[in-house]
């Protein structure tokens, strides 16, 4: 490791897996402790913040486990105002929480888009409405929003409102990075492919009923690669972005995917 996040702190939301193995969240919460920065976690689910922090610990690092609904504003000013009170500042927020919500117009019920534009766009609003006057505080600082390639191509199957607030999640960042550039703000996206996570496989046998096996298969041969990416992948992406290699590079939407938005056919 080359401690490039060291004397950072940095808030990961989504830093639990929903299932065994590595998650987005889990593994950038990791990876950014790995590199020096000392690491609030939060998840809804507080046993999966919880393992994250003990993972941090375990390798000698430092961490808090927080529980937060990041689409309700009151759990994230409480969340923000603890990070801070713990911690004393705040370098980098990591947006990390989505779900997935297959399905056209004809469909989805109202309330399902209502949810899932809560938890997917509307928490990019609330965090960032609670994190960025501590962010400017710092005279450098950086937000990282986990998007998806979803947000700008069609990726296969029918999911109308993952792929409109991926795509709202990416403006918005723009909209941001241009907004605070001056004062030492930057915000970026990480736009993953297919990768092979938890949540899924947790989607597919759980939510779908279908073979994860076939499913994993199936994704694996849709990629130029041959195989999906993982957590680490996104990871380490959201680390360059987050740390001072990348101090001159904001308002970017960095694709993640093995090269499959690059391929026609």
């Amino acid at each position: 490791m080359t401690e490039r996040m060291s004397g950072k702190v940095v808030l990961v939301t989504g830093a639990g897996s929903i299932g065994p193995g590595w998650g987005n969240g889990k593994a950038a919460a990791v990876l950014y402790a790995r590199e020096g920065a000392s690491v609030v976690a939060c998840d809804i689910n507080r046993k999966a913040a919880e393992e994250t922090v003990g993972i941090i610990e375990d390798e000698g690092g430092t961490a808090m486990a927080l529980t937060c609904d990041v689409s309700i504003d009151g759990e994230v000013a409480e969340t923000v105002t603890r990070a801070v009170s713990a911690f004393g500042r705040l370098d980098v927020l990591h947006n990390n929480v989505g779900i997935v919500q297959v399905g056209g117009p004809e469909d989805l019920t109202e309330a399902e888009w209502d949810h899932l534009m809560a938890v997917n766009l509307k928490s990019i609003f609330l965090t960032a409405r609670h994190a960025i006057p501590v962010l400017l505080r710092q005279p450098s600082s950086a937000i990282v929003n986990i998007s998806s390639i979803a947000g700008m191509r069609y990726i296969g199957y029918p999911c109308l409102s993952y792929a409109a607030s991926k795509g709202a999640i990416n403006q918005a960042t723009q909209n941001i990075a241009v907004q605070y550039a001056a004062r030492g703000l930057r915000a970026n996206c990480v736009l993953p492919g297919l990768m092979d996570t938890p949540q899924i496989r947790h989607y597919v046998t759980s939510g779908y009923g279908g073979d994860a096996d076939a499913m994993i298969s199936k994704r694996n041969a849709a990629c130029p690669t041959g195989r999906m990416g993982d957590a680490w992948d996104v990871a380490r992406a959201a680390l360059f972005l987050a740390s001072d290699e990348a101090r001159y590079i904001t308002g970017q939407c960095l694709v993640v995917d093995g090269g499959i938005t690059a391929r026609i056919a």
